[in-house]
């Protein structure tokens, strides 16, 4: 029907117009605008602004839990803290074998890698017999080992934290989201564990063959992220862990993320903060 310009009907036409646009305006900005937090499926989980310190999203960050393979962060630092010599030899024996039961392992008993090969494998991999050898063959031995880890820890201000043994598989050692956002930030001073860590994939000689190993965290393979440092983790009683300090959107990120059960929830709850912090920064900048 043809509406002519100034007649009654046209008039009324454009006062139902100006009526609705306010409220059609009001709906895009509320699609528009973010939700107030991420949509994360992990049991609990923090998001650290490492730049102001300030914690952007959390839920149960204050609990305790198992944190699996998580623990090879703080075994690292207490290594490297114990200065021994990088490329001194270290041989799997039938301790650590012992000491790894339950867990698969590419390193056999007899096998001989360098302290710095074994703290690679350890970071990048999880590998559990090479975390357990470095603390074997810690000064003074495992239990200096286990003791030092439990130092640093109530150093850095850990409270919920407590170690029993150097690989994670235990569910004895615990922690808090919050205490593990600390132990990434102490990690990523250690230049080796930020390298180790986030190296995609590392090749080691046995008996004179090239044996390759892969990062358990593809993210670091991925050209949109920049990941300085991780940890994966993963035990029945943990749930599937992560840890990552990370760049999004130019700001320094650290996020901690604990039992998660999906296969690849944790790697799809990363990527889900990623894109809540992209859209926040955007919001904001309207």
């Amino acid at each position: 029907m043809h509406v002519r310009h100034g007649s009654p009907l046209a008039e009324l036409a454009l006062c139902l117009i100006a009526a609705l646009a306010p409220a059609a305006a009001s709906a895009t900005a509320q699609t528009a605008k973010p939700q107030s937090t991420p949509d994360v499926r992990s049991h609990s989980y923090l998001v650290l602004d490492e730049d102001d310190a300030s914690v952007l999203a959390a839920r149960n960050e204050r609990a305790a839990a198992p944190i699996a393979s998580l623990t090879k962060l703080m075994t690292a630092i207490v290594v490297l803290e114990a200065g021994q010599p990088m490329d001194e030899m270290l041989t799997i024996t039938a301790d650590d074998v012992r000491g790894t039961a339950g867990s698969g392992s590419r390193l056999g008993k007899g096998a001989r890698l360098s302290r710095a090969d074994m703290l690679h494998l350890a970071l990048m991999s999880s590998e559990n017999r090479a975390a357990h050898v470095l603390c074997r063959t810690y000064p003074r031995g495992q239990a200096a080992c286990v003791k030092a880890m439990n130092a640093k820890g109530r150093a850095l201000g850990m409270k919920s934290a407590r170690f029993v043994e150097a690989t994670g598989l235990s569910a004895g050692n615990v922690a808090s989201a919050q205490d593990l956002a600390k132990l990434v930030l102490a990690a990523s001073r250690y230049p080796k564990i930020r390298e180790y860590s986030t190296d995609p994939e590392h090749t080691v000689h046995l008996n004179r063959r090239p044996l390759e190993f892969r990062n358990t965290n593809n993210l670091v393979k991925n050209p949109a992220w920049q990941v300085k440092l991780q940890k994966t983790g993963y035990t029945a009683e943990a749930g599937r862990c992560l840890v990552m300090q990370t760049v999004i959107d130019g700001r320094n990120v650290v996020i901690v993320l604990l039992n998660s059960w999906g296969k690849y929830t944790r790697t799809a709850d990363a990527k889900r903060i990623r894109t809540w912090i992209e859209t926040q920064s955007g919001y904001a900048s309207l």
